[in-house]
């Protein structure tokens, strides 16, 4: 099935040939990662910048270094790996560090949980978080396997069982098996739409009429969620019911299947309300008749979704506002045929090749990673009046991303950073990531200006007591190994703004830095606030 763009705007003739082009199904093999990041970066000079455009230069190894780390795998590179990849005089180095970087485990479980924050942090209840571990372990393995994006989108919305078992049951659970409530993530999160905004009007600035949200219910209402009943472990499972006889009921926030979806009557909230019939919006006469079983629903909206230019087009869009620091839309999960994309052949490029390349994330990655807009310095976020993507943007870390960097740095595990060193493993493991993700946390899909440092973090970090204890070299081996063994102060210094920063002091810090020991004249107190410093800076809490 071809995709047929409509043309925004007046465009270059250069922009016009890139549109055209998306309008045929090429019989050759999808083309190069690299090919389509030099598009991508010509379609963004012909429709973004003109001639007043001050483009941020290339960055340099080391940022790009530790950008693409925290990137791809979640964590800091190593001294050595800072220091290798400088030395490495190879012209595509930074294309071959990308290819490492996919191959680790790390790569999965770091977009595993990325994906578990955008479902949880959306969540109805807290009992929901039964079900993001195994989200976040089944999904790491698919992401490792590199099994195509709408395979994955398929499971998630097909998905049924124990929610501990089976990651895929995510967005039910984290939406309380509620028909209209999973509509609306299914919409949002895979199709960057939302349309929740029409469920009970039509949508104020968009084309959505409220009978096409309730049309998309129509393939959830025999989906439900019940509790597991055992002595021994607390769960819940995803189930299917395609009893024809039974309540009829409109949304009432009830996680009980019924036949079929009925849309409430505002004018006479007593009556039963319409029924509705299976009907997906964004596809003409892609409907199912009423009466069609749940596996058939939920299967047809799979293919109709995944097949569908928006599915694609959410992704990219998502992934570019992640990794470049803007999106081509606005909010990122917003977005739809009424909104304007800053670059829409650069978006319309990306989409359509990730789809000829059947949904291969790792290839969209390595893709944006390719482009010059991602390689750039990076910049403060732009004003309105600013010219869009000029410099990458810096991102505040992540919860899971903050704290690998700690163990990174420190040279620590799990078990001894975390909250009480006499629990068992993985009770501290548990508690760790709900203290620390309680502090540091933030939905993923939220533009970034609404994030903003807290007091809260700034003492878990400053005052912390498990962060004491890895800058203390009574308690940390590492930094009383660096201590005894780094004697020159200058090297040291050095050492730990790699082990940190992922890059060499300048010489104003290393000049600090001296004077500073010139006046405390107590090596390891020095070295050790030295330490503290770097972990409570800006630039180690944020991926420039």
């Amino acid at each position: 099935m071809g995709w047929v763009f409509v043309r925004v705007g007046s465009l270059s003739t250069l922009t016009a040939i890139v549109l055209a082009c998306l309008t045929v199904e090429p019989a050759t093999a999808a083309p190069s990662a690299r090919k389509i990041a030099q598009r991508v970066d010509q379609a963004l000079a012909e429709e973004v910048f003109d001639e007043q455009a001050k483009l941020a230069p290339r960055c340099d190894d080391a940022t790009f270094l530790r950008r693409v780390w925290l990137d791809l795998v979640g964590d800091i590179p190593a001294p050595e790996d800072v220091i290798a990849f400088q030395l490495d005089p190879s012209a595509n180095k930074r294309a071959r560090i990308v290819r490492q970087l996919f191959a680790s485990p790390h790569y999965g479980q770091n977009w595993a949980r990325y994906w578990r924050d955008v479902v949880f942090f959306r969540r109805i209840e807290d009992r929901s978080l039964l079900a993001a571990n195994a989200m976040e372990v089944d999904l790491a393995e698919q992401l490792n396997a590199n099994v195509g994006w709408d395979k994955i989108a398929s499971e998630f919305i097909t998905a049924s069982g124990d929610v501990r078992d089976n990651g895929s049951t995510a967005i039910v659970m984290a939406q309380d098996g509620r028909t209209e409530e999973v509509t609306a993530e299914v919409s949002r999160i895979f199709l960057g739409i939302h349309l929740q905004c029409a469920q009970c009007h039509d949508h104020p600035y968009d084309r959505w009429k409220r009978e096409q949200f309730h049309e998309l219910a129509a393939f959830f209402p025999r989906v439900g969620l019940r509790q597991l009943q055992s002595p021994v472990r607390r769960s819940f499972e995803v189930y299917a019911s395609n009893r024809d006889r039974g309540r009829l009921r409109p949304n009432d926030n009830n996680s009980r299947p019924a036949p079929e979806h009925l849309m409430r009557d505002l004018e006479d909230p007593s009556a039963p309300g319409a029924k509705m019939q299976p009907k997906f919006f964004l596809t003409s006469g892609a409907s199912l008749p009423l009466g069609t079983e749940d596996a058939r629903r939920r299967q047809q909206l799979a293919q109709w979704l995944t097949d569908n230019q928006w599915f694609s087009i959410a992704l990219v869009n998502r992934l570019w506002s992640e990794l470049v620091g803007e999106g081509f839309y606005e909010p990122i999960d917003d977005i739809g045929p009424d909104r304007q994309a800053l670059s829409p052949a650069a978006v319309k490029l990306l989409a359509y090749s990730f789809r000829k390349n059947e949904y291969n994330l790792k290839w969209l990655l390595r893709t944006i990673c390719s482009t010059e807009a991602y390689q750039r310095d990076s910049r403060p976020r732009r004003g309105p009046e600013g010219t869009a993507l000029t410099a990458n943007v810096p991102q505040p870390l992540r919860s899971d991303q903050l704290f690998n960097a700690l163990l990174s740095a420190l040279e620590v595990d799990e078990d001894s950073l975390g909250p009480n060193s006499r629990a068992a493993g993985a009770r501290r493991r548990e508690t760790r990531r709900m203290q620390f993700a309680a502090v540091f946390g933030y939905d993923p899909s939220i533009s970034r200006e609404e994030i903003a440092a807290s007091i809260p973090q700034m003492l878990a970090l400053m005052n912390s007591d498990q962060v004491h204890r890895g800058i203390s070299a009574e308690t940390n081996r590492t930094m009383a190994r660096l201590l005894d063994t780094v004697e020159d102060e200058e090297a040291l210094t050095v050492e730990l703004y790699l082990r940190c920063l992922s890059r060499q002091p300048t010489e104003a810090e290393l000049t600090e830095v001296f004077f500073y020991s010139q006046e405390v004249d107590n090596r390891r107190e020095v070295f050790e606030d030295l330490l503290w410093a770097l972990l409570n800076s800006a630039e180690f809490q944020h991926r420039r």
